[in-house]
């Protein structure tokens, strides 16, 4: 999100000159400061090309070499310890430095230290798969194909996780519409009922409980950017009714009895 600043004229010229705010980075310190930490980071030197190296809030940061990521990782496990990898996934650095930044997050449970492995590829290029060193990474790698089109190559079934296969471009980009696109918005009318209902349907709603594009105090508008708490230009958005009057309830209320069974039926 962008740091916010006091614009009295907001809507009426162009504000993207800090599009993308950077947060200040948390303080680093050297692994050798930590004698597990030296001892893995020298273990791993001893075979790998690690670039870069530090400890930032309790946990050791990798930077090495996209082509030693599987090997690497057999090595975290099968030497080190670190049989866990409870997250991974990607940054989107495209405007920023032309790449994309792949993380993995890595635990060591005998240890109790968590390590994070890191390594960036340009827009192109693939990643190798780890569904076979860690099986956690299955999903994970799939919802990063899925979210940013990164290509994980010998991955045992690579296919979108949560969009649709016909889904256009990639949500989680930089460049991605907040509000998505006129193919977002018109996808289920057109994929159930075909183009010629749209007049009849009407476009997708979304969920306006969820975000109020005119709400300033708690979001930022979706088009523009006025002063926080800023009255808007125009009525509010009506806000959805999910329980008709006169309907049949949502949730029914019912009594919960609790009953201790002497005998296994």
């Amino acid at each position: 999100m962008r740091k916010y600043q006091n614009r009295k004229n907001a809507q009426a010229k162009a504000y993207y000159s800090d599009r993308f705010y950077s947060a200040p980075p948390v303080p680093t310190t050297d692994v050798a400061t930590d004698e597990v930490f030296a001892a893995d980071l020298k273990s791993l030197e001893a075979k790998f090309k690690i670039s870069k190296s530090y400890i930032q809030a309790g946990q050791m940061v990798l930077f090495i070499e996209p082509n030693d990521i599987k090997a690497i990782m057999i090595h975290l496990k099968e030497e080190l310890a670190y049989d866990f990898m409870s997250e991974m996934s990607a940054i989107d650095f495209l405007e920023k430095r032309g790449e994309f930044e792949i993380f993995y997050q890595m635990l060591s449970m005998t240890k109790r230290k968590r390590l994070r492995v890191k390594f960036a590829i340009k827009e192109d290029q693939a990643v190798e798969t780890i569904t076979d060193v860690f099986s956690s990474a299955n999903w994970a790698e799939r919802e990063m194909y899925d979210m940013f089109g990164i290509i994980v190559n010998n991955h045992p079934y690579l296919k979108r996780l949560i969009m649709p296969e016909d889904w256009s471009s990639y949500p989680l980009l930089k460049t991605y519409p907040l509000i998505g696109d006129e193919a977002g918005q018109w996808y289920e009318i057109d994929t159930i009922f075909g183009k010629e209902h749209r007049a009849i349907v009407g476009p997708e709603i979304r969920d306006t409980k969820r975000v109020d594009a005119k709400d300033t105090t708690q979001f930022a508008r979706v088009r523009h950017e006025v002063p926080y708490g800023e009255a808007p230009s125009s009525k509010p958005t009506n806000y959805a009714q999910f329980q008709e009057d006169g309907g049949v309830p949502l949730i029914t209320k019912f009594n919960v009895e609790q009953k201790i069974l002497k005998d296994r039926k």
